[in-house]
Parts: C-alpha cells; structure tokens; sequence
C-alpha cells in the first residue's frame, strides 16, 4: 500500500526558503539547474507538498494551496534573476576566451609540413660527412656503361632487360648483346655516380652517394618504382671486410639507437666480390625480435677498379647500399608504402615534432 503523503507547512517553507539561499550562491549555470532539481523537482519537497494537498481536508486546502503557490512564486523570482545573470556572465566568458585580434597577420597558404624521407636523407649525409666521407650525386638518366658495364654487369644480365629497366627513348643503337635501344637509362642504383667519382676524383676515395633511383615495379605496400638509395663505396690501400663491418655497425646505430646491430650472409652480386646481404637486428619485428634484410654490401669486384682504371693489386675498396625507404619503414614503424609517396600532408605533418 502506498504511503500516505503528508503535508508540513513548516517543512516545506524551511525547505524552500534553503533552496532561495542556495540560488543566490550559485556561481555556475550547472550548479544552478542542480539545485532547480533538488528543490523544485519531482522529488523536491514542494512537489511533494503539492501532492499532500489532496489529501487534507476540505477546509485545510485553500490555505495550503496558497501558500504553495506563493513559495513557488518566491522560488522562481529568485531563481529567473539568477539564471539570466549567470548566462550573461558565460557569454561575457566564451566571447573573452574566442576573442580574436583581427589586426594580426596571417598566413592565408600553410605551409604544409616536411617529408620525413628528407630529413632522413640528411640525417645519413650528416653521418657520413661526421667521418669525414664525401657526399656525391649524379644524373638520374645515365648511360647503360655507367649503370650496367662499368659495374661488371654483362650483357644478357636480367637487370638489363626491359622488364626490369627504364630505357630512355633516343638514337637507336645495339649493345653487345644484340638489344635495340637508345643506351641510356633512368638510372637502378647509385652505384653508377661512384664510378664516375673513380674515375673523376682518382683514389683513395670515400663517398656516399644517396639519391633516387627507378625500378619497373609496381607500387604496392612494399615496393615502388621510384625510391631512394644511398650507396658508399671507400677505395684505399689494405681495406677489408673488417672495415665495411665497422661502418655498417656504425651506420646502424646512428639509424636505429645504440641497441642496432648488423650482420652479414654470404650472396652474390656483380659489383663485388665477395658479396653479402645486410641483416639489420630489429627488436620491433612482427612476431617478436629478430634479423631483417636491410642492404647488400661486399669487397669492390676488381673488374669495377679496372673499369676505372685502378690497379686492383694495389688498391681495395668496399661498398654497401641500403634502401631510404626500407630504413623509415622500419624506424618510424610505417606498414604501407602508399603513405610515402600520396603526397598527404597529414602524415607529413606526425614527423614534424620530431625533428
């Protein structure tokens, strides 16, 4: 059964009267409706009060309904006034917190953001330079003796065909293994500016030579047509692999932090002898710490000192190259190759704190 209502004038008015005290120290909008809610409410003790009238009698009712109506009226002449007065002060506060001073400059272009592919590219060229290396950049479009003979590539070496190499469009000619074209290429490698620094600033020689290079890949998450290398190449007396060990090491741990390490794996290529893939150990590799590929690198094939003129009895050298890409793939923990080369300004624009 119900509870039966009970109406105290005293009570209410008491109640009233705390909720009116209570509105004039109000500070907020929101403490203001709270306290709205707690004495006006549909649990409030007026509306309570109200509902009691039913049940007085006959004679009671006229008194207790005048006076509900008169605290009613007391509590909203309190609380209208200060409703009004604590919304104007909210916008006096929004418009002084939005104020803009429309006499200052702006800049209507932004500037948009840096790539972080740039600024890893300096990043390896401050590295280099701190050895006291030389940096060296050559044409993009090369002639097939640079990026294929002069590097001991012979003639019916798959990388020569067109599956695999941008041919420039020109004179018509044949090469030594019967193949029509113009003899030039967009260059694979940068490998093909180290034989011109050969042959050009003589030896002892030190370089790197970072810049990019063109592959008929397709883009994928992996792979693009147009990417970055950068290639060294050191030429002296008594050079080892001992030497290109120590570099790569080097290398590593100015790309990666001081926990980097390098290792090398037998392997073939033209250019040197002998030759070796470049492991890279990489704590973050999906499915937990591990060696991924990051270059290739070996001893300067002798063939590649002749080619230049340079005594191999006398002088040895070492070479490497690791992909720009491929190294901010990994350090910067970016899964698609698409966010490099979109040109979007947003991905751009997370690098940039970090410079």
């Amino acid at each position: 059964m119900a509870e039966q209502l009970v109406f105290d004038a005293d009570q209410v008015t008491a109640a009233v009267a705390e909720g009116i005290e209570k509105i004039q120290g109000a500070s907020t909008l929101e403490e203001l409706k709270a306290i709205k809610t707690q004495y006006a409410g549909a649990d409030s003790a007026m509306t309570q009060a109200s509902k009691a009238i039913g049940s007085l009698p006959a004679a009671q009712k006229k008194e207790a309904g005048k006076l509900m109506g008169k605290l009613r009226a007391d509590f909203g002449r309190a609380y209208g006034p200060k409703e009004a007065e604590l919304k104007e002060a909210a916008e006096k506060a929004a418009l002084a917190a939005e104020t803009v001073d429309m006499t200052l400059p702006i800049n209507r272009k932004p500037l948009g953001a840096r790539h972080p592919l740039a600024k890893l590219m300096e990043d390896v060229e401050d590295f280099f330079i701190s050895m006291g290396w030389q940096i060296s950049s050559g044409p993009e479009v090369e002639a097939e003796w640079y990026n294929f003979d002069s590097l001991n590539f012979g003639p019916d070496h798959p990388a020569r065909q067109m599956q695999d190499t941008f041919y420039v469009k020109g004179n018509q000619a044949k090469d030594a293994a019967g193949f029509v074209g113009s003899n030039m290429v967009v260059r694979t490698q940068t490998s093909s500016d180290q034989v011109r620094a050969l042959l050009t600033r003589g030896v002892p020689l030190y370089i790197a030579s970072p810049g990019r290079v063109f592959r008929t890949d397709e883009l994928d998450a992996t792979h693009t047509p147009v990417f970055h290398q950068c290639e060294a190449l050191a030429v002296d007396k008594h050079l080892t692999m001992a030497d290109l060990k120590g570099v790569l090491d080097k290398l590593a741990v100015a790309m990666f932090g001081p926990e980097a390490k390098t290792r090398l794996r037998p392997s073939y290529f033209p250019f040197t002898e002998p030759s070796a893939e470049l492991d890279l150990w990489f704590p973050d590799k999906k499915g937990g710490p591990g060696w991924l590929e990051w270059g290739g690198c070996g001893m300067v094939n002798p063939n590649v000192l002749k080619s230049a003129g340079i005594d191999p009895e006398v002088y040895t050298g070492f070479a490497f190259g690791v992909g720009m890409e491929r190294t901010l793939l990994l350090r910067s923990d970016i899964n698609d190759m698409h966010d490099l080369v979109e040109g979007d300004v947003r991905f751009a624009e997370q690098f940039v704190m970090g410079e």
